[in-house]
């Protein structure tokens, strides 16, 4: 009966083995799961969870959302989380974070901020939810990490990209107040 106890919990343990190591080989490094795209509406592709995604082309060719959040977040990210989302010695790495980050939790720190203090540090999150040159662009910026995070796009400037979506113009207006 041991024998055959001992038996049954080395296929188990064979068998629980295998699915995890056969599950992280074809995971992705992200926490809102599979990047990807499945759908896509006016250049904005979603996974399918309904999360925006990348979408990046044999070429190298990147969706215009991934361009447009590499420039936003040059422009309001960089400062405090470094160039291309590794960090710097006051801010996390993003790229590290949105391994583990949903979009969702990404949404909640940017817009209501973030503080974590410790006996060596206090790291600060400033809440960024009424400015518009972040939440206007806030999945666009997205996009953009979650590429970086994924290892789907380097730490260069994109050099293509698709042309801006026919409504891309219409929403920056209506979100910025235009």
């Amino acid at each position: 009966m041991r024998n055959e106890l001992v038996r049954g919990f080395s296929r188990a343990a064979i068998v629980v083995g295998l699915t995890m190591t056969l599950g992280t080989a074809i995971a992705h490094a992200d926490g809102s799961g599979n990047p990807a795209p499945v759908s896509s509406d006016d250049g904005k592709y979603m996974d399918k969870n309904g999360n925006p995604t990348f979408k990046i082309g044999k070429d190298g060719t990147v969706d215009w959302y991934t361009y447009i959040g590499y420039l936003r977040y040059a422009g309001n990210c960089l400062q405090c989380h470094g160039p291309d989302g590794l960090g710097s010695t006051y801010a996390p790495s993003l790229v590290a974070a949105l391994k583990t980050l949903s979009y969702g939790d990404v949404l909640q720190i940017v817009a209501g901020g973030k503080k974590d203090v410790s006996t060596s540090q206090n790291l600060v999150m400033p809440a960024l939810g009424t400015d518009k040159n972040v939440m206007c662009y806030i999945d666009a910026i997205y996009v953009y990490l979650r590429a970086r995070s994924d290892g789907a796009l380097g730490r260069e400037r994109p050099d293509k990209h698709e042309p801006r979506p026919a409504g891309w113009s219409k929403y920056e207006d209506s979100c910025m107040g235009s």
